[in-house]
């Protein structure tokens, strides 16, 4: 049976406590291009919306809101480790009289038609089950009607839960058990308050399936910005909304009780949270006092290395990974997104100030843009290696995701978007645009990566480590699994994992179960040759690794990225002459620094 050991002792039945309530909750997968489902043995990144309601069912059963004579047990699923059992979990919420529900976790839309392949065998059971995350909040907050696959999911019985669940889940669960679930709960106007809430956490064997033992929670939600491709500022808003440094340091406390070490901090710009002095102190304190020796991951945008003292501070308080938001060097890009926070005149500062705290830097390019050609990315690529300092890019076409402002605006121009939700995500093209073929764009999404990630440039990168104080020992798996994942794969990194799991029987409904003799040796011939293929790239980087720490002049390596920022280099660099729109970009900038005197002071402030 699947019910956990932690959630028996978390809910520990008085003798009054006759009944226990099976709350379920499921993370879905999504499918490969072949219809099997995308598992690990290991994960690389843990799901903080599986930990948020975890966190908060845990608090639902200690605080017995179901009544002092019901218990609730609470079992966790991550399909991306662990296969979803689902007759063993109707078993269990059988052999409890049928009290219990299922709820999916943070489904977003790439993972929406697996939701409901899981839900289907659950509703003919006549087992609750609520599906919320973003794909529901997002066509809630965007769209004046239900899409098609809501409407499924609607006539299947399954209730839609759309925005954020703090200070909800009491209700939720006593509808649940009342068996009076509302067909939509819809809280995308009333966001709460996330002070003193349950910080987020899993189960300890569930981190143990991660990776490093990673672990997520967010310090605050909400991004002030309007980039037209996001989804996050219209369902989590765009006003900053933060934990307490308490919180913070009771979710680190928790965790490292269990062995963990490394964090993601899972807001989308950390940057813009309130809070964030207060709480690279208290982690700084953590570090420094308590010698808890904590590794912290955040996003930030572009702009950050102008708030006095963020960069320096993140250093402090273990940031050794950062992910910003590059997206695209054509400033006609950006604009047409509503990207106006970006500034190329910025991204050498910002890159330079980060190195200077030994961080990796971790970057997103975003192709098809209204604006990109073939020719201008693989030109865009070549200025991004020779200028930018950058250690890992990865590359995603630009998907128009429900819930977008992307979306909306071509709903409403009754464009065609591929109506398959399951190939909404990295690697696909889902609506037309008229430079390329869908398959062309897929395919030069492709050769980016390969463009990106050439052995010279690998060495760059590491030699570029090597002089900024960086760790490469860090550095060479980041590589490793950037470099790879998409070519052995066919997954964005971000998706991927340690050792790939497929079972012959776990794949996409209407595509046909293969026979024993073509599925087992077929996936034992992709297993040798892909593990082959890794552990060569493996060994080619840990020899390129030895080769450059063995060089006594690695500290005094330079190129023109780490170059410091110049008062002349808008004249002489690709990356701010390459087109016209960013000379006038550049043009821009130096007026509003003339007008404003801000040109001397901003020199001033450049990291060396």
């Amino acid at each position: 049976m699947m019910a956990t050991k932690e959630a028996n002792r978390m809910a520990t039945a008085s003798p009054q406590r006759k009944r226990r309530f099976q709350f379920i909750l499921i993370k879905p997968s999504r499918y490969d291009d072949d219809g099997y489902l995308i598992q690990w043995v290991r994960a690389y990144l843990p799901s903080n919306s599986l930990a948020v309601l975890y966190s908060l069912a845990r608090d639902c059963a200690r605080r017995a809101v179901l009544g002092p004579d019901v218990a609730i047990d609470v079992t966790v699923v991550d399909e991306f480790t662990t296969r979803v059992r689902i007759k063993e979990l109707i078993a269990l919420i059988r052999n409890h009289d049928g009290f219990g529900a299922v709820g999916m976790a943070g489904v977003q839309t790439t993972q929406f038609p697996r939701a409901l392949d899981i839900a289907r065998p659950f509703r003919a059971a006549d087992v609750p089950v609520i599906i919320g995350g973003f794909h529901v909040s997002g066509c809630l907050a965007m769209l004046p009607e239900l899409q098609a696959d809501l409407k499924v999911a609607l006539d299947m019985g399954i209730s839609l839960f759309a925005g954020e669940v703090e200070g909800r889940l009491d209700g939720i669960l006593r509808d649940a058990a009342n068996g009076t679930l509302q067909p939509i709960y819809n809280y995308l106007k009333e966001l709460p308050a996330l002070e003193s809430e349950p910080t987020p956490i899993l189960p300890g064997k569930h981190l143990k399936r991660i990776v490093q033992s990673f672990a997520s929670f967010d310090a605050g939600r909400g991004c002030p910005y309007q980039c037209s491709f996001c989804v996050i500022i219209n369902v989590q808003g765009r006003k900053s909304r933060g934990r307490t440094p308490d919180d913070v340091e009771r979710a680190i406390r928790e965790h490292w009780a269990q062995g963990v070490r490394h964090f993601l901090i899972t807001d989308d710009n950390f940057a813009r949270h309130k809070g964030w002095e207060a709480i690279f102190d208290r982690i700084t304190l953590l570090r420094e006092r308590d010698k808890m020796n904590i590794r912290v991951m955040i996003q930030a945008d572009m702009l950050c290395h102008k708030i006095p003292n963020f960069i320096e501070k993140a250093g402090r308080a273990g940031v050794n990974r950062v992910f910003v938001g590059l997206e695209s060097i054509n400033p006609a890009n950006l604009i047409a997104t509503k990207n106006r926070q970006n500034k190329i005149t910025e991204y050498r500062q910002n890159l330079l100030a980060w190195k200077k705290v030994g961080g990796i830097v971790t970057a997103g390019y975003i192709i098809g843009f209204p604006y990109d050609t073939p020719e201008s990315i693989y030109k865009d690529i070549e200025i991004i290696k020779k200028e930018l300092p950058l250690d890992i890019l990865g590359f995603t076409l630009l998907c128009p995701l429900p819930g977008s402002e992307d979306h909306k605006v071509l709903w409403e121009k009754g464009v065609w978007m591929n109506p398959d939700m399951n190939l909404y995500d990295a690697e696909h093209m889902v609506t037309n645009n008229p430079i390329l073929s869908k398959e062309g764009w897929e395919e030069l999404c492709r050769s980016a990566w390969k463009a990106y990630y050439t052995p010279d440039h690998i060495e760059t990168i590491l030699r570029r480590a090597a002089a900024s104080n960086c760790s490469i020992s860090r550095l060479v798996p980041l590589i490793w699994l950037f470099s790879s994942a998409l070519e052995l794969e066919g997954i964005h990194p971000y998706h991927a994992g340690l050792l790939r799991r497929k079972y012959r029987h776990d794949r996409r409904p209407g595509m046909p179960i293969e026979p024993i003799w073509s599925f087992y040796p077929r996936f034992a011939w992709e297993f040798v040759s892909k593990t082959t293929r890794a552990l060569r790239l493996l060994l080619w980087l840990h020899l390129t690794k030895r080769r450059i720490l063995k060089d006594p002049a690695r500290y005094s390596y330079m190129d023109q990225a780490l170059t410091p920022v110049s008062d002349d280099e808008t004249e002489k660099l690709d990356l701010f002459t390459h087109s016209d729109t960013a000379r006038q970009a550049v043009a821009h900038v130096h007026k509003i620094e003339q007008l404003t005197g801000a040109h001397s002071a901003a020199r001033a402030e450049t990291p060396a």
